[in-house]
Protein backbone atom coordinates (compact mmCIF):
# COMPACT_ATOMS: atom_id res chain seq x y z
CA UNK A 1 0.00 0.00 0.00
CA UNK A 2 1.18 3.66 -1.24
CA UNK A 3 0.47 6.15 1.58
CA UNK A 4 0.40 9.61 0.31
CA UNK A 5 2.45 12.85 1.95
CA UNK A 6 -0.59 14.16 3.48
CA UNK A 7 -1.39 10.55 5.48
CA UNK A 8 0.76 10.25 8.66
CA UNK A 9 2.88 7.11 8.57
CA UNK A 10 2.55 4.71 11.81
CA UNK A 11 5.86 3.65 13.83
CA UNK A 12 5.61 0.44 15.35
CA UNK A 13 7.21 0.49 18.57
CA UNK A 14 7.38 -3.11 19.25
CA UNK A 15 9.67 -4.36 22.09
CA UNK A 16 12.88 -6.33 20.21
CA UNK A 17 12.63 -4.82 16.88
CA UNK A 18 15.16 -2.73 15.55
CA UNK A 19 14.18 0.11 13.50
CA UNK A 20 15.59 1.60 9.91
CA UNK A 21 14.19 5.49 9.97
CA UNK A 22 14.76 7.71 7.12
CA UNK A 23 14.72 11.46 7.57
CA UNK A 24 15.23 14.37 4.68
CA UNK A 25 16.11 18.04 4.88
CA UNK A 26 13.47 20.05 4.29
CA UNK A 27 12.82 20.65 0.34
CA UNK A 28 15.62 18.35 -0.51
CA UNK A 29 18.07 20.96 0.24
CA UNK A 30 21.29 19.39 0.97
CA UNK A 31 22.34 20.58 4.25
CA UNK A 32 24.10 17.65 5.56
CA UNK A 33 26.94 18.58 2.93
CA UNK A 34 28.27 20.59 5.51
CA UNK A 35 30.71 19.26 7.73
CA UNK A 36 28.99 21.67 10.87
CA UNK A 37 25.79 20.06 10.21
CA UNK A 38 27.20 16.80 10.38
CA UNK A 39 28.88 17.50 13.37
CA UNK A 40 25.85 18.79 15.38
CA UNK A 41 23.59 15.59 13.74
CA UNK A 42 26.30 13.59 15.21
CA UNK A 43 26.22 15.62 18.45
CA UNK A 44 22.64 15.55 18.99
CA UNK A 45 21.65 11.22 18.16
CA UNK A 46 24.82 10.93 20.52
CA UNK A 47 22.62 12.82 23.37
CA UNK A 48 19.51 10.95 21.92
CA UNK A 49 21.61 7.48 22.43
CA UNK A 50 22.58 8.14 26.00
CA UNK A 51 18.87 9.47 27.18
CA UNK A 52 16.25 6.98 25.09
CA UNK A 53 19.18 4.24 25.67
CA UNK A 54 18.91 3.31 21.82
CA UNK A 55 21.71 1.49 20.68
CA UNK A 56 23.12 2.48 16.83
CA UNK A 57 24.23 -0.38 14.87
CA UNK A 58 24.50 1.39 11.09
CA UNK A 59 23.99 4.94 9.86
CA UNK A 60 24.68 6.92 6.80
CA UNK A 61 23.94 11.31 6.62
CA UNK A 62 23.50 11.76 2.71
CA UNK A 63 23.53 15.63 1.60
CA UNK A 64 19.97 15.75 1.75
CA UNK A 65 18.68 12.95 4.59
CA UNK A 66 20.04 10.97 6.53
CA UNK A 67 20.17 6.89 7.32
CA UNK A 68 19.54 4.68 10.98
CA UNK A 69 19.54 1.73 12.17
CA UNK A 70 18.52 1.96 15.69
CA UNK A 71 17.46 -0.72 18.31
CA UNK A 72 15.89 0.14 21.45
CA UNK A 73 17.53 -1.15 24.84
CA UNK A 74 14.30 -0.83 26.82
CA UNK A 75 10.93 -2.11 25.46
CA UNK A 76 8.61 0.81 26.52
CA UNK A 77 9.84 3.66 23.80
CA UNK A 78 8.81 5.37 20.95
CA UNK A 79 10.09 6.37 17.31
CA UNK A 80 8.42 9.95 17.30
CA UNK A 81 9.94 11.25 20.75
CA UNK A 82 13.90 9.68 19.37
CA UNK A 83 13.24 11.45 16.10
CA UNK A 84 12.25 14.56 18.16
CA UNK A 85 15.29 13.98 20.28
CA UNK A 86 17.80 13.70 17.25
CA UNK A 87 16.33 16.28 15.06
CA UNK A 88 15.26 19.22 16.86
CA UNK A 89 18.82 20.33 18.54
CA UNK A 90 19.92 20.09 14.88
CA UNK A 91 17.24 22.70 13.64
CA UNK A 92 17.35 25.08 16.61
CA UNK A 93 20.99 25.09 15.72
CA UNK A 94 20.85 25.58 12.03
CA UNK A 95 18.34 28.22 12.01
CA UNK A 96 20.29 30.18 14.90
CA UNK A 97 23.21 29.65 12.40
CA UNK A 98 21.23 31.07 9.52
CA UNK A 99 19.82 33.86 11.12
CA UNK A 100 22.95 34.93 11.72
CA UNK A 101 25.22 34.33 9.17
CA UNK A 102 22.67 33.78 6.14
CA UNK A 103 19.25 35.35 6.77
CA UNK A 104 18.64 35.13 3.14
CA UNK A 105 17.97 31.68 3.31
CA UNK A 106 15.17 31.93 6.03
CA UNK A 107 12.86 32.87 3.58
CA UNK A 108 13.13 29.24 1.30
CA UNK A 109 12.75 27.51 5.15
CA UNK A 110 9.39 29.58 6.08
CA UNK A 111 6.10 28.06 5.79
CA UNK A 112 2.87 29.73 6.87
CA UNK A 113 0.56 28.10 9.19
CA UNK A 114 -2.03 30.34 10.01
CA UNK A 115 -1.26 33.55 11.66
CA UNK A 116 2.49 32.23 12.35
CA UNK A 117 5.28 32.00 10.24
CA UNK A 118 7.25 29.01 10.86
CA UNK A 119 11.27 28.08 9.99
CA UNK A 120 11.59 24.07 8.69
CA UNK A 121 15.32 22.52 8.83
CA UNK A 122 13.59 18.82 8.35
CA UNK A 123 11.10 18.02 6.10
CA UNK A 124 8.10 17.79 7.75
CA UNK A 125 6.66 14.88 9.15
CA UNK A 126 7.87 11.55 10.61
CA UNK A 127 10.11 10.33 7.45
CA UNK A 128 10.25 6.77 7.24
CA UNK A 129 10.73 3.98 9.74
CA UNK A 130 10.80 0.22 8.74
CA UNK A 131 10.51 -2.27 11.45
CA UNK A 132 12.89 -5.24 11.67
CA UNK A 133 12.87 -8.38 12.81
CA UNK A 134 15.21 -10.76 11.35
CA UNK A 135 18.78 -11.24 11.13
CA UNK A 136 18.85 -11.50 7.20
CA UNK A 137 16.87 -8.40 6.87
CA UNK A 138 18.82 -6.36 8.95
CA UNK A 139 21.97 -7.45 6.77
CA UNK A 140 20.19 -6.13 3.58
CA UNK A 141 19.28 -2.81 5.42
CA UNK A 142 22.55 -2.12 6.73
CA UNK A 143 24.25 -3.24 3.02
CA UNK A 144 21.44 -0.79 1.39
CA UNK A 145 21.37 2.55 3.24
CA UNK A 146 25.50 1.53 2.91
CA UNK A 147 25.18 1.49 -0.60
CA UNK A 148 23.67 4.61 -0.80
CA UNK A 149 26.41 7.04 -1.53
CA UNK A 150 27.59 4.57 -4.10
CA UNK A 151 24.55 5.03 -6.22
CA UNK A 152 24.09 8.52 -5.62
CA UNK A 153 28.34 8.46 -7.36
CA UNK A 154 29.40 10.49 -4.35
CA UNK A 155 31.87 7.36 -3.71
CA UNK A 156 32.97 4.54 -5.55
CA UNK A 157 33.12 2.11 -2.55
CA UNK A 158 30.92 2.71 0.21
CA UNK A 159 33.46 2.62 2.95
CA UNK A 160 34.90 5.58 1.38
CA UNK A 161 32.41 7.93 2.39
CA UNK A 162 32.91 9.58 5.85
CA UNK A 163 29.55 9.84 7.15
CA UNK A 164 28.78 6.37 7.39
CA UNK A 165 29.18 3.41 9.40
CA UNK A 166 30.30 1.76 6.58
CA UNK A 167 34.08 2.02 6.95
CA UNK A 168 33.79 0.47 10.19
CA UNK A 169 32.00 -2.79 9.05
CA UNK A 170 34.40 -2.65 6.19
CA UNK A 171 37.43 -2.50 8.85
CA UNK A 172 38.58 0.37 6.58
CA UNK A 173 38.80 3.78 8.35
CA UNK A 174 37.37 4.67 11.68
CA UNK A 175 33.42 5.83 11.57
CA UNK A 176 33.02 9.24 13.44
CA UNK A 177 30.26 8.15 15.37
CA UNK A 178 30.87 4.96 17.08
CA UNK A 179 28.45 2.46 16.06
CA UNK A 180 27.06 -0.12 18.88
CA UNK A 181 27.72 -3.84 18.63
CA UNK A 182 24.83 -6.21 17.31
CA UNK A 183 24.13 -8.48 19.64
CA UNK A 184 24.90 -12.37 18.44
CA UNK A 185 21.04 -13.18 18.40
CA UNK A 186 20.77 -10.48 15.29
CA UNK A 187 23.94 -12.05 13.52
CA UNK A 188 22.88 -15.66 13.45
CA UNK A 189 23.47 -16.85 9.63
CA UNK A 190 24.26 -13.34 8.91
CA UNK A 191 26.98 -12.94 5.96
CA UNK A 192 29.71 -9.86 6.52
CA UNK A 193 28.49 -6.54 4.90
CA UNK A 194 29.24 -3.80 2.67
Amino acid sequence: MVVSSSQHRRSWNEPGHAHELTFGCFHGYPFLSRERVCLWLAESLENARKSLEVSLWAYVFMPNHVHLIVHFDQSDYSIARALREIKLPVSRKALAFLRQSAPDWLPRLSQQRGNKIEYHFWQRGGGYDRNITEPETLRKMIDYIHLNPVRKGLVEQAWEWRWSSAGAYAGKNASPLQIDPIPPEWTIGMRPTS
